[in-house]
């Protein structure tokens, strides 16, 4: 009796260590959410980032919406009243609208019946949608939902996205009381996939074929904002085609551009995109942090590796490396690119060589050294791992402390696939996390980075020849991403020209980018 009295109180001494342990782990993870990695700021964190985010959510569900602001300095761009009422309005809009409402059921009732008379009829007291079926990378995906996003605020329409490529397992629903994923019983779901260029439901072929006009307007359409969009289908951003398109009910669009400065380009959208965003390069700032908060299994990716890596760094450096050449992997003319613009633009500092070292360590002997972190994201770990080697057996001039971490390295760009997406976005986040960020040429993937961490990046120009391009890199003048493949045509062609608001891209001469002014 006497040992078994011992042995239970054993058991109860234990237990309490171990809850005591588990207290004091939960206590230091808190704290280092809200000291050391908020350490440079006091002021009381914003949440619902300036108004953007709506209050009510259940934060258990999606961790991320209320815990992001621990993570990131204060945003300097603030969003505009006006865009936080229209994204009020929306979210009623979608509550209104969205699955499993009586309206959904009429819209889809009508849709499957095909009733374009009824389209046409009833167009004013029903609801309108647009269907996303975002494509490619994931960067790709991001910029293209964005976009479309914008075109639904503009037009009011309840914005769907097309859930079969694992979109639930990325992100958390942005608007509160109702999903925004497109249900599986979506009567169109099983022709989604055949929809292209040729289609007869495109837009770009009913024009062709003369097929729709202000009188003749279909129940649904099919959008084709891709890359390889043809002519007619770049009658989309033509006022006169926006009148016709406005009046169709049901738009399925697929899209892996960031069309969004062509949309200012369209006379009707202009006043309202001017009262939505009077900083005009602040529009996927806000809306990718409004749109996109990673699931609690991303969100756990991103925490852990950056209260591992980089919450106690004094300074923290994104390098974002995306190579083009067939076969991809690792290429010394491109290490050196990456070595030479971190180091003349001064991001990072230099290493002395071998025989300077006593030098170097004479000279900082009275100074306190910052610790750098270098957040390195790429398939191929070799660049991280020579960037690491080099300051870890070299000291540099500065005196400061250089580490380097990549989180992934899988060689090869998984798309679709779950596990290699869910670690794609937790960088996208990570890097948008640091304070400054070197990103690849024409990469989607530090387009969003940049967006979403309101940071303007130095880009690595693309090599050519397989030779490092002298300068290395550029700083750039606008966080907005690249549209990589402007759709002009004759209605925007000049007004593209002439627009104070628009630039060449840096890394695409041909591309164009949203700014506050061309200086």
């Amino acid at each position: 009796m006497k040992k078994l009295l011992i042995t239970v109180v054993t058991c109860l001494l234990l237990s309490s260590v171990m809850l005591l342990s588990f207290s004091n782990n939960f206590k230091n993870q808190l704290l280092d959410a809200t000291t050391n990695v908020s350490k440079e700021s006091v002021k009381p964190v914003d949440k619902l980032v300036g108004g953007l985010l709506a209050a009510g959510f259940n934060e258990d569900s999606c961790l991320s919406r209320n815990q992001s602001s621990l993570y990131r300095k204060p945003s300097p761009y603030k969003p505009s009243e006006y865009l936080v009422s229209k994204l009020r309005s929306y979210e009623m809009l979608h509550k209104r609208c969205g699955p499993g409402t009586y309206a959904y059921k009429r819209a889809q009732e009508r849709l499957l019946h095909g009733d374009e008379d009824l389209a046409r009829k009833s167009n004013a007291e029903l609801c309108q949608y647009i269907v996303c079926v975002p494509l490619r990378g994931l960067g790709n995906r991001m910029l293209g939902l964005t976009s479309l996003f914008l075109y639904a605020l503009l037009t009011e329409r309840v914005m769907l996205v097309d859930q079969r490529k694992d979109m639930s397992d990325l992100f958390c629903d942005p608007f509160p009381g109702s999903s925004w994923l497109l249900p599986l019983n979506f009567p169109l779901t099983d022709q989604i996939d055949s929809f292209n260029l040729e289609h007869s439901r495109c837009y770009g072929t009913m024009l062709k074929n003369h097929a729709i006009n202000s009188t003749t307007i279909p129940s649904h359409l099919y959008l084709h904002l891709l890359h390889d969009h043809g002519d007619y289908t770049k009658m989309f951003f033509c006022e006169k085609d926006q009148t016709v398109i406005r009046k169709v009910p049901w738009l399925v669009v697929k899209s892996n551009l960031y069309f969004v400065p062509s949309l200012w380009l369209i006379p009707s959208f202009q006043t309202e995109l001017i009262k939505l965003f009077p900083q005009k390069e602040t529009v996927f700032h806000h809306l990718s942090r409004y749109l996109f908060h990673p699931t609690n299994q991303v969100w756990g990716m991103v925490t852990s590796s950056y209260n591992a890596y980089l919450a106690r760094a004094d300074e923290r450096l994104g390098i974002q490396v995306r190579v083009y050449s067939r076969p991809a992997g690792y290429f010394q003319h491109v290490m050196d690119q990456i070595v030479a613009c971190t180091q003349r633009e001064k991001l990072l500092p230099e290493a002395a060589a071998q025989e300077e070292e006593s030098q170097v360590t004479n000279n900082n002997t009275s100074k306190i050294p910052k610790v750098k972190v270098v957040l390195v994201t790429s398939l191929h770990p070799e660049y991280s791992d020579n960037l690491r080697n080099m300051y870890m057996k070299r000291p540099t001039w500065t005196g400061d402390i250089v580490q380097v971490y990549q989180p992934s390295g899988d060689r090869f760009q998984k798309v679709d696939e779950k596990i290699h997406e869910q670690k794609a976005l937790a960088e996208i986040y990570l890097l948008s996390l640091t304070d400054k960020l070197v990103t690849s040429a024409w990469s989607t993937f530090g387009y969003v980075a940049q967006g979403l961490g309101g940071l303007k990046p130095w880009i690595l120009y693309k090599p050519e020849n397989r030779t490092a391009p002298d300068p290395p890199c550029v700083r750039d003048y606008s966080m907005e991403p690249c549209f990589l493949k402007p759709a002009l045509y004759g209605c925007e062609a000049k007004a593209e020209i002439n627009a104070p608001f628009l630039r060449h891209c840096h890394d695409r001469t041909w591309g164009v980018k949203l700014v506050d002014s061309q200086d």
